[in-house]
């Protein structure tokens, strides 16, 4: 098994030959919250799986114990100004776009919250595979706020 960091908070391990990439959420201090670097790095490891011809299958997962992955880092974005928060946009757009349009099939490992932008990462993917143990929901709807 091979790893290569994307970020400080993506780790891409490569299994057997190489054909099943593992893209592996690590920000476990912050449930896998996806800040701005987070995104930066999971569109830039999705551009690279792309691009990757030995690539043949790409696996979604977490290196949490109790989370996927709970959606945007509201801490970060509650610093935001309204400029920030269009800067931001793309870029976290990218991410999940990033995801969704890999060329090869995509499976989602839920285990643990799922929650907001954590599930639409999951949603990205083509197949989702949740344990017992997996919550997930997009609670921004109860404030009124839309789905990404």
């Amino acid at each position: 098994m091979s790893e290569e960091r994307y970020g400080e908070f993506v780790l891409v391990r490569r299994h057997g030959e190489g054909h099943v990439a593992e893209l592996a959420l690590d920000r476990p201090k912050a449930m896998n919250a996806v800040s701005t670097d987070m995104a930066r790095s999971i569109a830039g490891a999705c551009a690279a799986l792309g691009a990757d011809r030995d690539v043949r299958v790409v696996v979604l997962t977490s290196t949490h114990e109790r989370a996927f992955c709970v959606g945007a880092d509201l801490k970060e974005r509650n610093s935001f100004s309204d400029a920030d928060l269009v800067r931001q946009r793309p870029v976290a757009r990218g991410a999940y776009t990033g995801v969704l349009e890999l060329a090869v099939p995509t499976i989602a490992a839920v285990h643990g919250f799922a929650l907001g932008g954590g599930f639409e990462l999951a949603l990205s993917c083509d197949v989702i595979v949740a344990d017992r143990t997996a919550v997930v929901g997009l609670p921004e709807v109860s404030v009124g706020v839309i789905p990404g």
